[in-house]
């Protein structure tokens, strides 16, 4: 069903986007590659032990995919939902940061949403926010020029800024889009190429 919708919106001209927790095969990929343009992939912790328990499922499998479509030429963006106890670990973010700087490239987004208690995590509090801040610095010291903050409206942590003169080129407060200074996907202020599809 993806593939068919996803062929069918490239002949159109429509670009195609993935929301995936990563776990697919080389031979799924190779398949949808040509018709993928961009794609945002859960990266729920960097360590097995909680892959395993929590999502049944293996980190390594994850990592594979990201390199693969990175190579594979799709605009990746990581996503991290903080759970406080569980994959909020100093050590472990500066590892899961280290690897989208180094295997991914340094303009590789990676969001970093805040948790809400729910369904079988109804024993874990709400992510303070301060851990968030914290996670994000861990992201920018590691190299990564766009460190997100989600599911905090208002937070420093919404807008994209230009790598090279740290100008907001993109301003945002929740969902809404306050301010744009992008022009054939270069910072208006410095001319600095932004990376990114369809800026």
């Amino acid at each position: 069903m993806a593939y068919d919708t996803a062929r069918l919106a490239k002949e159109s001209g429509i670009s195609n986007v993935f929301v995936t927790n990563g776990y697919m095969t080389a031979e799924a990929f190779d398949l949808i590659a040509p018709y993928l343009d961009a794609a945002n992939v859960d990266l729920k912790s960097f360590k097995d032990d909680f892959y395993k328990h929590y999502c049944g499922a293996r980190l390594e499998p994850v990592k594979e995919t990201l390199v693969r479509m990175k190579q594979g030429g799709v605009m990746v963006e990581v996503t991290t939902l903080i759970i406080p106890g569980l994959n909020d670990n100093r050590a472990l973010l500066e590892e899961l940061a280290g690897f989208l700087a180094t295997e991914l490239g340094n303009d590789t987004p990676w969001h970093i949403s805040r948790f809400h208690p729910t369904y079988r995590l109804t024993d874990r509090r709400v992510t303070p926010e301060k851990t968030l801040i914290e996670a994000r610095r861990i992201g920018l010291e590691a190299g990564l020029h766009h460190v997100y903050i989600g599911n905090v409206p208002g937070s420093d942590g919404e807008s994209t800024s230009c790598p090279e003169c740290e100008r907001v080129v993109i301003e945002r407060v929740g969902y809404q889009i306050r301010g744009y200074h992008l022009e054939d996907g270069r910072c208006t202020f410095c001319g600095e190429a932004i990376a990114g599809v369809g800026m």
